[in-house]
Formats: C-alpha cells, sequence, structure tokens
C-alpha cells in the first residue's frame, strides 16, 4: 500500500493531475493499492492556513491514522502547505511508513513556488533566507508574504529532514533546488507519468494553435498571441488565472476556459501544434508533454526544463514573439514532427519507463 498526500491547490492544475497519474500507476502497473489522503486550500481559512505554516502542520495524528490503518510501507508526500508540514512526515514515520517527498516546484524555499516575481525570474530566497520574498510581497498581501517567509524559514530543515528520499520532475529542477540552497539529498529525477500515447501522429494541418496553461505572467500567454498573429494562424487558450483579465482577446485569439481531460483531447485533435511560451524555469512541462504524447509538435521556450522534453529545434528564445512565430511556420509544415513529438515523448514519461522508476525508488 501507498499513502498519498496531496493539499490542493486553491488553483488547481498540473500538480493535481500528476498526483492522479502516480495513483494510476502504482495500481495499474505496480500492482499495489493507492490511497489518498488530501485536503483543500480553498477550503481552509486564512487563519487555519497560517496555524498551518507557522506550526509545522495541522492533525498530524490523522496521518499517522491513515498509516495504521492502510498498512502503508510508503507515504509519497507532495504538496504539503499549508496543511500538512513536517509534522505529518513525521507522524508517517512515526507510524513505520518510508517518506518520498515529491517536489514539483521549489516550494521548498520560494513562498510561491515558481521562482518568478514581477514579470521576471527570481532565486533571490536562499536556503532558510525567505526575506527577500517578503521585502517584495511575493504572495501578494504583506501579511501572507510574513506567513509564508516565516512558515519556509522556521521548518524548511525539518521538513527535509524527515524524508527517505525526494523526487524531482527534471535536472534542471534538481540543479536550482540546489542553487536555492534547498536541503536536499538522496533526489531521484522522476518525470511525470503520461497514462495513453496516440498510435499515430495526425496533426491538423489547417487547424489552431494550442496554448494549455495557467494564465499566469510567467506563462508567456502574450508572447503566444502576438506570434500567433505574426504567423497568421489561429490560436486557443485552455486555462485560467489571475492575468485573464488583462491578456489581450479578439484578432484569432479564443479563451476556451479551463478544461477537463476530454474537452482538452478534442482542442488536440483540431490543433496543428501546441506552445510552451514559458518565460520562468519550469521543473518539467507537463502540458507539452501531454501535447506530444497526442502527436503534436510543440514550439517551446529554450527556458528551464522544457530543453529536456523538447527537441532542440523546436526551442526559441523566451519572450521572443518573432522567432516563435517562425518556429509556428515551420512545425505546420513538418509532416515528420508529430511522430517525433510521440516518441520522445514516451522515451520519458511513458508507464514502462517510469514505473520501474518509481518502484526502485519506493524501495
Amino acid at each position: 500500500m501507498i499513502l498519498f498526500l496531496h493539499s490542493r491547490y486553491r488553483t488547481t492544475g498540473g500538480e493535481e493531475r500528476a498526483v492522479e497519474d502516480l495513483m494510476w500507476l502504482v495500481r495499474e502497473r505496480l500492482r499495489e493499492d493507492a490511497e489518498l489522503l488530501q485536503r483543500d486550500s480553498a477550503l481552509l481559512g486564512r487563519t487555519a492556513a497560517a496555524a498551518g505554516l507557522l506550526g509545522g502542520g495541522l492533525r498530524p495524528e490523522e496521518v499517522a491514522r491513515a498509516v495504521r490503518r492502510t498498512g502503508a510501507r510508503v507515504v509519497h508526500a507532495h504538496n504539503l502547505n499549508p496543511a500538512f508540514g513536517w509534522r505529518a512526515l513525521a507522524a508517517a514515520r512515526g507510524a513505520g511508513a518510508r517518506v518520498v517527498l515529491h517536489l514539483h516546484q521549489y516550494r521548498l524555499v520560494c513562498a510561491v513556488g515558481v521562482c518568478f516575481t514581477r514579470g521576471a525570474q527570481c532565486t533571490r530566497c536562499h536556503g532558510r533566507n525567505t526575506l527577500p520574498g517578503v521585502i517584495r510581497n511575493c504572495r501578494g498581501t504583506g501579511v501572507e508574504a510574513a506567513v509564508y517567509g516565516a512558515g519556509l524559514a522556521l521548518w524548511q530543515r525539518r521538513l527535509a529532514a524527515q524524508a527517505d528520499a525526494f523526487v524531482v520532475p527534471s535536472r534542471f529542477a534538481l540543479g536550482r533546488l540546489r542553487t536555492l540552497g534547498a536541503p536536499i539529498v538522496a533526489a531521484h529525477v522522476l518525470a511525470p507519468v503520461i497514462r495513453e500515447f496516440a498510435s499515430s501522429a495526425a496533426p491538423a494541418p489547417g487547424g489552431h494553435a494550442l496554448l494549455a496553461t495557467r494564465l499566469a505572467p510567467e506563462k508567456g500567454v502574450d508572447v503566444a498571441v502576438a506570434a500567433c498573429r505574426i504567423a497568421g494562424i489561429p490560436l486557443v487558450v485552455a486555462g485560467d488565472g489571475p492575468e485573464r483579465a488583462r491578456l489581450p482577446t479578439g484578432r484569432g485569439v479564443t479563451f476556451s476556459g479551463r478544461l477537463n481531460g476530454p474537452g482538452l483531447a478534442e482542442l488536440r485533435r483540431g490543433a496543428a501544434l501546441a506552445l510552451a511560451p514559458s518565460r520562468s524555469g519550469e521543473t518539467f512541462g507537463l502540458a507539452a508533454a501531454e501535447a506530444m504524447a497526442a502527436g503534436l509538435p510543440v514550439a517551446a521556450s529554450r527556458i528551464g526544463a522544457l530543453p529536456e522534453l523538447v527537441p532542440d529545434g523546436w526551442l526559441v528564445p523566451p519572450g521572443d514573439a518573432g522567432a516563435l512565430a517562425a518556429k509556428i511556420e515551420l512545425l505546420r509544415g513538418d509532416a515528420a514532427a508529430g511522430a517525433r513529438a510521440i516518441e520522445r515523448a514516451r522515451s520519458l514519461t511513458g508507464p514502462e519507463v517510469v514505473g520501474p522508476a518509481l518502484a526502485a525508488i519506493y524501495g
């Protein structure tokens, strides 16, 4: 039995999908039972969230009971802020489970998790020195920034000390965490798993460009809009987020909102290619990998972990709409690009690749 811990974000996204897919992998490929103990940040009031952050977690005894009830041999922990904290991991170990801490983002050091603020990448916080994030008000409110900064500084080392192994999604993510001074050892690079791959590639020749992402400044949605207008191709943006009201609309741009799996699959069937125009150090690029698995080539920024996933010839400098437009024109005329996308995505994210690696981490 593998017990998963996860605190859902107020705005859900790739990490929630990654947790669901890993549970599927455990059940279907590793042939072990899996159960999820989840808390929802959207349902947690600000007072309770602050108490969790400053106190090192809420109700750790609930985790210990879950370990004993299920007989879990491994607790696979994902996002722990603000509800679980280090006390949840200590409780899991006290109940006899091995603890694997999965760092999908940089939240062990960075209060916003993405190392991006005020329109640029930022690695000012280092180790327990989270004061730069408080001064720059990265969380958007002075009180919340102070609480997050204090919580990370207080418990970062205690949290890391509870993990028997760490998992990160890319070599880039591991390098950046070490640059940030995160106290991690025994770290394993493990790409997210993708359940299904297209049997053949059939990008729609006259189709749209597809961007599936959270609408946040670091995602480069405005760059995608400008590039598609230069290239003369319609753009469909699937996602929601804080930048929605500021992004340009009309003139070939459609915002479809946040979609579930079938809705996104339908958009991919009508697409000629997908885009990943990030401005930040992505820890992996799950949306890009999912598009490639569906047989779509991806024009992407040469930044973060994207070069580990996307072929070199499909990459452009981040923020360069003209270069992205040229790459769009090149890829939508490349008949072999879709098959190459499937092959590349499978080599990193296929269940036959990720499953044995995860089994070795669990021990």
